[in-house]
């Protein structure tokens, strides 16, 4: 089934106001899960709302918590979200980010206490639609073990690039340390699908393509193998030092589920670095080239970060975006 723009925000907005939320607020977190089922992330969209609404009912999620300025050092700010939610505060931050960059050339917030800011990708999609290079990740409850572990002990710690085009079509990077983030597993195992390639292992240690199989065994596959664990631990680390919050294994430690996590948000305006046509033009060679490149057999196109992306959002605002009927009749009832 499809549901339309308006319908489904109208419906996440009845459900946050009815869970404590303002008018306003309600609405400006519901476009954010409704922009990110546009863009055809609906594991990070529709299908993550129910999960956000039960966090809200737990006490993890504070419905008017603000998010409050510790500490403000020229370019860089660092703030506790203080567990408002996490959509909203991660706005914010970057639009402080983005503030700081017109003033200083670059600006960052580095955030503690905050929660889940559900697909990290509209945060870099912000500051390129300010004309904004940016920079951006979140560490996570411990969901992944380090290389060579059995045991989930890292974050799959999502990370974002964004570099701003003319055209609004902009290269965003979103990836999670994982092969799969455990919302796109839940994604595939909602529609019965296997993964297209190995993701991680099963309850008896063999290497799968059965994203329920991984979701039990809590082992997914970091990307990279040990380079993407690495990067996990580097990523956590960084952003709990300047963030002044919660490592991955802190989190693990202190809390019941995914909350207080700590994220760092990065914007430089890149107008200050020379011309949009030559920023263009670069870009646009460097596309080019990929799409140019010769093909494996059975593959169709070659793309560039975000082109997808991009793509799913001119036909799910013409035709409504696809919500499986189970995910759809949950959040009816709530």
């Amino acid at each position: 089934m499809r549901v339309t723009k308006d319908e489904m925000t109208a419906e996440f907005v009845r459900i946050l106001t009815k869970n404590g939320f303002s008018q306003e607020k309600a609405l400006e977190s519901a476009e954010i899960f409704v922009q990110n089922s546009l863009d055809g992330i609906y594991s990070h969209g529709v299908n993550r709302f129910p999960v956000v609404v039960d966090y809200i009912k737990k006490g993890y999620v504070k419905p008017d918590a603000e998010p409050t300025v510790e500490i403000s050092l020229g370019a860089i700010e660092r703030w506790n979200g203080n567990l408002a939610m996490g959509n909203i505060t991660a706005k914010h931050a970057m639009a402080r980010a983005i503030e700081l960059a017109k003033q200083h050339g670059i600006g960052a917030v580095a955030l503690r206490n905050t929660n889940h800011w559900m697909r990290g990708g509209y945060f870099g999609w912000q500051a390129a639609n300010q004309g904004c290079a940016a920079i951006c990740w979140t560490n996570t409850w411990p969901n992944t073990p380090a290389w060579g572990a059995t045991k989930a002990i890292l974050g799959n710690n999502p990370f974002v690039i964004a570099i701003p085009r003319s055209n609004g079509q902009h290269v965003v990077v979103d990836m999670a340390m994982t092969q799969f983030s455990f919302g796109k597993m839940e994604e595939y195992s909602l529609a019965g699908k296997d993964l297209p390639v190995e993701g991680g292992y099963d309850t008896k240690g063999n290497l799968t393509k059965n994203p329920a199989e991984i979701i039990k065994s809590w082992r997914p596959l970091t990307v990279g193998y040990w380079k993407g664990s690495a990067l996990s631990i580097g990523l956590d680390m960084f952003a709990a030092l300047v963030a002044g919050g919660l490592s991955t294994p802190q989190i693990g430690k202190n809390c019941k589920e995914e909350y207080s996590l700590s994220q760092v948000l990065m914007a430089i305006d890149v107008s200050r670095l020379g011309t949009a046509e030559e920023r263009d033009k670069m870009m646009d060679e460097t596309i080019e080239l990929i799409k140019n490149t010769p093909k494996e057999d059975g593959v169709k196109e070659l793309r560039y970060p975000a082109e997808r992306e991009f793509r799913t959002r001119q036909e799910n605002l013409a035709n409504g975006i696809p919500v499986d009927e189970r995910v759809w009749e949950k959040i009816k009832s709530l």
